[in-house]
């Protein structure tokens, strides 16, 4: 299966700190052993980098690329056009977050997010508990 992961879901796996659902842990173990495949946007990519030079996740910028880099297993996802003109249609207060979700919209895929009000957000499958 194919998943998209929010930035708190990317953070929290890769730094193995803070609580992940438990249907998550169990895509995230199988996305490990090459069972799933997670996109990550490349906005989460850019939150990593700005909440860690603000020294407030555990882990930063180099350490994140280099999950990612050295496994078939996940893959960035750039911003598009595409993706943007989505994300125009999308009511949603925070821009980072409207980004994801138009991502996992354009791909077609459910999102990993503890994030509830992602949820209200018509067609859009998400996972967490």
């Amino acid at each position: 299966m194919k998943y998209l992961a929010d930035t708190v879901t990317i953070i929290r796996h890769f730094s193995e700190t803070g609580s992940i659902g438990k249907r998550v842990i169990s895509i995230l173990d199988d996305t490990e052993q090459g069972k799933n495949h997670l996109y990550i946007s490349v906005i989460s990519i850019v939150e990593i980098m700005y909440l860690s030079e603000k020294r407030r996740i555990k882990i930063n910028l180099a350490e994140t690329l280099n999950i990612i880099n050295n496994s078939a297993n996940y893959s960035i996802v750039d911003l598009t056009p595409n993706i943007v003109i989505i994300a125009k249609n999308i009511k949603f207060p925070e821009l980072h977050d409207r980004l994801i979700i138009a991502t996992a919209k354009f791909l077609e895929i459910p999102i990993l997010t503890s994030d509830k009000e992602i949820y209200k957000i018509d067609g859009i499958k998400v996972i967490w508990s």
